[in-house]
């Protein structure tokens, strides 16, 4: 399967509207989901890219200040 076909497969399958989207309607959904998808694979491709996105990484200990339970 060639990328071209693969990507077509993809907006095919994207174009069907989720509930949500069948409810507030759609005049294209082939460019609905051609849109979709390219905003995607950007966000997967810079995990930045998305706005106000901030992907944190610390242990649960770095996360809470740790409460002495009173005696």
């Amino acid at each position: 399967m060639t990328d071209e076909h693969s990507d077509q497969a993809r907006v095919e399958s994207r174009a069907h509207l989720l509930p949500e989207e069948a409810a507030a309607g759609s005049d294209d959904p082939r460019a609905q989901a051609e849109a979709i998808l390219a905003e995607s694979d950007i966000r997967e491709a810079d995990q930045n890219a998305a706005p106000d996105t901030v992907l944190e990484r610390r242990t649960s200990d770095q996360t809470v200040a740790a409460v002495e339970p009173p005696d």
